[in-house]
Formats: C-alpha cells, sequence, structure tokens
C-alpha cells in the first residue's frame, strides 16, 4: 500500500500502463488521436505556478515530508537546458500532470548530486525526467502516459542520447519493461538527494533504440508512441522547425532537424517508420 502510495504521490508509471508485451504491434495506418488535455512546456509563471500546484499536490497526498520542499518552483525549473511540462484539462484549464526535464547541457544531472555516473555515460547528452505528477484516478493515468511520449520526443528532437530515471521498489520493474537498463546493477537501490533520500535504482535508456527495439519486442506503447498521431502534445507550438524548448538547449542541431522532419513524416505517413532501415537519423 505505502508503494502504491508512493507511485501515485510521484508519478510514477502505474502498473497495468506499461505492461508486458505481449501482442505484435498492429500494422494499421497512423491514426490521429484527441485528448480531452494538452501537453506543452511551460512558457511563463502563470503556467509554471500550476505545475507547481499539481506537483505539490500529487507529493502531499502521500509523502508530505517531500511535499513541503515543493509548495514553490525550485531554482531548477527556471535553469537553461531544463523544461517543465504541463498536461491541462481542455474542459477547464485546470492542471491535470507535470513532469521537468532536465538535460545535462549546462549542468550535472539531479541524481548526479548522489552518483557518479558510469563511463558509458559520461560525456554523452542525458536528460532525467524528475517532479513527475499527475492527478487521480484513470485521467491521472493516460497523462502519466502522455508525458512520457512527450519526454521521448523532446529528447529525438533535441539530440539527446539517453533518458535517465530513478524509480523504487517495484516501480523500478515498470522502467525496466519501457526497455530501461540498470545504471548500478552491483549497487542496486542508492538513496536519491533530489527525492527525500529515498532509494531509488537509477535507470538509462538510449533515445535512438527505443523504436527498433519496442517494434521488435512488439511493446503495447509502440503504437501509442509510433502509430498514433497526438496534436494535443505539442511542444512546438505546432511548429516542428521551430520547436520551442528547444530554444533554452541552444541551436538545433542538423540532426535533431532531421529527427524533427522524420517524425513528423512518420506520424503523418504510416509507410515512413521513424528510423526506417537505412534512413537518415
Amino acid at each position: 500500500m505505502a508503494q502504491q502510495a508512493y507511485a501515485e504521490a510521484t508519478g510514477e508509471i502505474a502498473t497495468g500502463i506499461f505492461s508486458t508485451p505481449t501482442e505484435a504491434p498492429a500494422p494499421a495506418e497512423v491514426v490521429e488521436e484527441r485528448m480531452p488535455f494538452t501537453v506543452r512546456i511551460v512558457g511563463n509563471e502563470e503556467q509554471l505556478s500550476k505545475a507547481v500546484r499539481i506537483r505539490h499536490a500529487a507529493y502531499a497526498r502521500h509523502v508530505p515530508t517531500v511535499a513541503a520542499q515543493l509548495t514553490a518552483p525550485e531554482s531548477l525549473d527556471h535553469d537553461p537546458g531544463t523544461v517543465v511540462l504541463l498536461a491541462e484539462s481542455k474542459l477547464d484549464g485546470s492542471a491535470l500532470g507535470t513532469m521537468r526535464i532536465q538535460t545535462n547541457r549546462y549542468r550535472p544531472l539531479a541524481l548526479e548530486q548522489s552518483v557518479e555516473l558510469p563511463d558509458w555515460l559520461q560525456g554523452k547528452s542525458l536528460a532525467e525526467a524528475t517532479r513527475l505528477g499527475v492527478g487521480e484516478g484513470r485521467i491521472g493515468r493516460v497523462v502519466k502516459t502522455a508525458l512520457f511520449k512527450a519526454y521521448y520526443q523532446y529528447c529525438l528532437f533535441a539530440g539527446v542520447e539517453w533518458m535517465v530515471v530513478t524509480g523504487r521498489a517495484p516501480l523500478d520493474r515498470q522502467y525496466e519493461r519501457l526497455l530501461f537498463k540498470d545504471v548500478f546493477p552491483a549497487q542496486g537501490f542508492i538513496p536519491m538527494k533530489h527525492v527525500g533520500n529515498i532509494p531509488h535504482r537509477v535507470l538509462a535508456l538510449n533515445v535512438e533504440s527505443v523504436e527498433p527495439s519496442w517494434r521488435e519486442t512488439k511493446h503495447p506503447l509502440f503504437d501509442f508512441f509510433f502509430r498514433t498521431y497526438h496534436p494535443d502534445i505539442d511542444l512546438a507550438g505546432g511548429n516542428f522547425a521551430l520547436f520551442g524548448g528547444l530554444m533554452r538547449l541552444g541551436e538545433l542541431s542538423r540532426t535533431a532537424l532531421l529527427r524533427i522532419t522524420k517524425y513528423r513524416d512518420a506520424v503523418r505517413n504510416p509507410s515512413c517508420p521513424p528510423f526506417a532501415k537505412g534512413g537518415t537519423r
């Protein structure tokens, strides 16, 4: 019960959302799917305040000692190389969920307060998902999945090589189902300063491996990520070429721009997968 409460409070991926792969992704055409909420990058203090409120409320339900530190925006929320995602209801504009994405372009990741990353992650472009919190109920689980898709898209477009997360037992297993790998397999759970010194595993997933590995393993979220166009997940204000969040990371690299173009084409053309064999990455 306590572990489930922690999952809800911190917005960890809910059991059942990311289940073990069982069926192959349907070879159907890419479809457009509207959701009852939007996911965007926070662009002003009013939006950030909404993100902070849902963040605090999520933690306060079950982890009040951690929530006490989250009543106001954190300094990292404003840092270069960091963006905050906000999911808002279309019905009334209320905040439904949030996630912070921190890259290591300008400073070490928050988790590096507690660990030194191994050689295979040193010198790589990394992005850590933190402060993930959503509302309660079924809509909260859907919002979590959409936020995670936005996290993946952001990393893809920004040219990030590795997505990095921390997960507490038994929620770490859910990241394994997403094909994250253990960064410190011999150390297990390590107290993390940026999450109240609660022991977590550190896990990482190579961004370019997601599409081919999920296709090969018949991951149940493959269609949601790669065969469904969600215009309500809008990280660029409707303009892929200008991808607003990247302005906080620096200029678009040629590789990132090509990724944007390929992903845009993929969600509009079912015969053009994002990372087709032989295609440009």
